[in-house]
């Protein structure tokens, strides 16, 4: 057998009702569903190539070689992907990333979306997009939510089969813009993975848990009847849920920074002036604050005011998961 040789871009999600916890951790089935929006300008590109001639996996990942906790997670999500295919061959992932990795914005979902497509048409496999998505929540759980393009959702299910995302609606459905907040790029010290471990830890998490269906309801209805007052009231809610599980956590993990609690007092405030706006925070500092399109100026406007931030990314509903033009190695 010859080399062969995949390349797909993959964009991360923000998730409106959040993933946190596993039934099953070594599959990622997890304790709820979700519902998330896929990031357009924000992107993971990765090239995977098989070979006979490799007597190892290698990652590569934005021109340096990734960390042995990177790799060996990235060889345990291959094997998955030789069993699928029953063949034995060993890769070369090049992957490259144009926004911080590791800091609250979902590169592992985008990442592990872009592996997914890669390795499995690399390889010589043909999957569905259910297909796809089940693969991806094997490396990452909330990868699954960016196979889909769009506005997705994430149906827990109770196994490997009827655990999967799919699109509710069209990119174009809503023109939402995300504005991430950046007040930290620095690479988070407890990563999601370990925090889903110990979200059972928390005396909320239970509760947190068996209210997520009326979360759930709530916020597709919202989101498809384009009613961004409950769909604002739902998404902080439910982000405040889980911070709440996260900060009462065995050990406890505190991912704001004062910029990020100053973000999240004043937003209610602009919105009781007549913004629609909203925010929602994942496992990390930066705070996604969600407006319409036509009101990111303003709102870009009022969060520059706030010291210590960063830098402010825009995203809008973005597409699923796809085949793209090979990475030259290096």
């Amino acid at each position: 057998m010859t080399s062969h040789t995949a390349t797909a871009i993959a964009h991360p999600n923000i998730a409106f009702i959040k993933y946190w916890g596993d039934q099953d951790p070594k599959i990622h089935i997890p304790a709820n569903g979700s519902i998330s929006m896929v990031m357009d300008c924000l992107s993971t590109k990765t090239t995977v190539t098989f070979d006979p001639d490799y007597d190892s996996d290698h990652l590569i990942i934005n021109n340096k070689s990734a960390s042995q906790k990177s790799l060996a997670r990235v060889r345990h999500f291959l094997a998955v992907v030789r069993n699928m295919a029953n063949h034995q061959l060993y890769a070369r992932v090049v992957s490259e990333n144009n926004f911080p990795m590791g800091a609250g914005i979902a590169s592992s979902a985008s990442a592990f979306a872009a592996l997914s497509l890669a390795a499995s048409k690399a390889i010589g496999l043909n999957l569905s997009e259910p297909e796809l998505s089940r693969l991806a929540r094997h490396g990452s759980g909330s990868a699954c939510r960016s196979i889909p393009s769009g506005f997705v959702e994430w149906t827990a299910g109770e196994d490997d089969i009827t655990s999967y995302a799919y699109s509710i609606a069209a990119a174009d459905h809503w023109d939402l813009v995300d504005l991430v907040v950046i007040v930290n790029k620095e690479h988070k010290k407890v990563g999601s993975v370990e925090g889903h471990q110990i979200a059972a830890t928390s005396p909320f998490q239970n509760s947190r848990v068996s209210g997520s269906q009326v979360r759930l309801e709530t916020c597709r209805q919202a989101l498809l009847a384009k009613d961004f007052g409950k769909f604002a009231d739902i998404v902080e809610f439910d982000s405040n849920l889980m911070h709440a599980v996260m900060m009462t956590s065995h050990p406890p993990l505190f991912f704001w920074e004062p910029a990020s609690l100053e973000l999240i007092k004043q937003i209610p405030h602009w919105r009781k002036k007549g913004y629609p706006v909203c925010y929602t925070m994942d496992a990390g500092p930066n705070v996604h604050v969600i407006t319409i399109s036509q009101f990111a100026g303003e709102i870009k406007e009022k969060i520059t005011r706030i010291p210590n931030i960063i830098n402010v990314l825009y995203a809008k509903p973005g597409p699923g998961v796809r085949l793209g033009d090979t990475l030259t190695f290096y």
